[in-house]
């Protein structure tokens, strides 16, 4: 029986787990979980959220396991479900609920195919709070070490489902956070001044796990939202900064799953890849208007989208809101989109530029220096705005905190000095200098190289090789050591973002743990991508 070590039972483990079991043939499946818990994933524990925070992904949206995530939240019981705030009456299929309540999800996913997968003659075991400490690539196998054990095990087949990575709560004090997720969460916030990097989905939900400390949201029926702040905290102000300023805008309403792009297709994004680097993105880009023109003529002429170009484009995507007060534009985006979801209306623009992401996406590890850096400060910049929109429940809490007199948005600018002292923290910016009391760093998840690997004898390995990033195939395994190819299967997002700047959600977690059972059987020897040299 071929041995398979899954290190991660987070929602990259969990589907790459799932997808041996549909595999049929019984392999011998160890799961190693840092966390007390396998089967829920950072995102979504206990630990790491609080139940303000909301999962930015609907039922219909998550690849089922043994049951979709609205069949599983109907067998609840009420008095579960109201734990979290959650009606059994209201539950719908495009609903964004909790994270911690989704995380119970996958946990009973997990326990299920423990099950299923002993009863069809796997052997299976499953390691918590078990750190894998080392990996070795060999050509007998896959070296592991685990935490405590002196002597490795050996396995065909090694799958990192590591996650994302962010700072140790070591790293945190009582007046500095790196990440929401480094502490945050155990962490008494004092009322005072509280200074948040960040004002997309991660920087509001900081915000959320400060404020409920000092307050209670008020939330009706009828869609209204109000925060009531505790009399001993009136001293609570919380400021929430980005270069820009500019908030993200509320999740909209279109068809799932996606429909076909008519224009911007696999194939003639392929073929614009095989016609050559220079000129690459523009070409694309002239694809693209096609696809919006065709999807929304109207819109199209507002904007004059025959006078922009790959440049000019994020530009006027961006403008109206750069020219409005955030939260007025943000009540504003509100009211429409809810609007549109009682409709089931389709705004055919914000669609198109929708499926259009992943599509060119594919152009990134091809395109030369020059059109990277415009791609980066352009286009990369529309596509992760367009697909990173919010539920409107985390819009309707922050414009209570605002009518509430405690949040406030400060636009840094593209130059800033950040400045963390042993009791605060100082940002000046634009000539002016502002103080907070704490500060927390909401920003995104950045892209890892090998070099952050927290595997010392697979790190040597990869950068005697001469890789910086990890090298992998078809099936995401490693192509470099020789003797890794279809043997180390790596699904650790941050180390993919490179040339995939958009990878992310448990749609990409499921496709990407597909892949990674059929090297098992039909490893891969085709690289998935070819890095730019100047990749840093």
């Amino acid at each position: 029986m071929r041995k398979v070590a899954i290190i991660g039972a987070g929602p990259t483990g969990i589907y790459t787990f799932f997808s041996l079991l549909k595999n049929k043939t019984p392999v011998a499946v160890s799961v190693y979980e840092q966390a007390p818990e396998a089967g829920v994933g950072m995102p979504y524990s206990d630990e790491e959220n609080s139940r303000m925070m909301l999962a930015n992904i609907a039922s219909i949206e998550i690849p089922p396991i043994f049951s979709t995530y609205i069949d599983w939240l109907r067998r609840q019981s009420e008095a579960h479900l109201a734990r979290y705030g959650v009606e059994h009456a209201s539950l719908h299929v495009r609903q964004f609920l909790p994270r911690i309540l989704l995380g119970e999800y996958f946990r009973d996913q997990f326990l299920e195919l423990v099950a299923q997968a002993k009863k069809q003659g796997f052997n299976v075991e499953v390691h918590e709070s078990c750190l894998v400490t080392d990996l070795q690539a060999t050509a007998d196998g896959v070296r592991l070490w685990a935490q405590g054990e002196a002597v490795p095990h050996l396995f065909d087949l090694a799958v990192i489902a590591t996650g994302h990575v962010w700072p140790d709560e070591d790293a945190a004090t009582h007046s500095y956070f790196p990440s929401p997720w480094s502490g945050l969460m155990e962490a008494h916030i004092p009322a005072g001044k509280v200074g948040i990097m960040g004002t997309s989905l991660s920087g509001l939900d900081a915000a959320m796990a400060v404020v409920i400390q000092h307050g209670e949201f008020i939330e009706d029926d009828d869609e209204h939202c109000r925060f009531i702040l505790d009399e001993q905290s009136t001293a609570l102000n919380i400021v929430l900064m980005s270069r820009s300023g500019i908030l993200p805008e509320a999740d909209f309403y279109c068809p799932i799953p996606y429909e076909p792009l008519l224009v911007a297709t696999e194939q003639a994004i392929n073929d614009e890849i095989a016609a050559g680097s220079d000129g690459l993105l523009d070409r694309v880009f002239g694809l693209m208007m096609e696809e919006i023109e065709r999807a929304d003529s109207t819109w199209s002429e507002r904007i004059s989208l025959n006078t922009l170009d790959a440049d000019s484009f994020a530009n006027t995507w961006f403008s109206d809101r750069k020219e409005n007060n955030p939260f007025s534009w943000a009540e504003a985006n509100l009211q429409e989109v809810e609007r549109n979801k009682r409709d089931k209306r389709t705004v055919l623009w914000r669609y198109a530029i929708l499926r259009l992401h992943e599509a060119v996406q594919e152009i990134v590890p091809h395109l030369n220096e020059q059109d990277s850096k415009r791609f980066d400060a352009g286009l990369a910049r529309v596509f992760i705005d367009n697909y990173a929109a919010i539920p409107s429940q985390s819009i309707r809490r922050l414009l209570a905190l605002r009518e509430a007199g405690i949040i406030s948005i400060l636009t840094l600018g593209q130059d800033y000095e950040l400045d963390v002292k042993e009791h605060q923290t100082v940002i000046a910016a634009q000539g002016d200098r502002y103080e907070f009391d704490v500060f927390i760093d909401a920003r995104g998840q950045k892209a890892l190289k090998t070099k952050d690997l927290p595997f010392p004898t697979l790190r040597q390995q990869l950068a005697a090789n001469g890789d910086d990033i990890p090298d992998v195939g078809d099936d995401y395994t490693l192509l470099e050591p020789a003797c890794a190819r279809g043997r180390i299967g790596f699904g650790a997002l941050p180390y993919l973002m490179h040339d995939q700047p958009f990878v992310q959600g448990l749609t990409v977690c499921a496709q990407i743990g597909a892949a990674i059972a059929k090297a098992l059987s039909n490893p891969a020897l085709r690289p998935r991508r070819k890095l730019p040299f100047w990749d840093e």
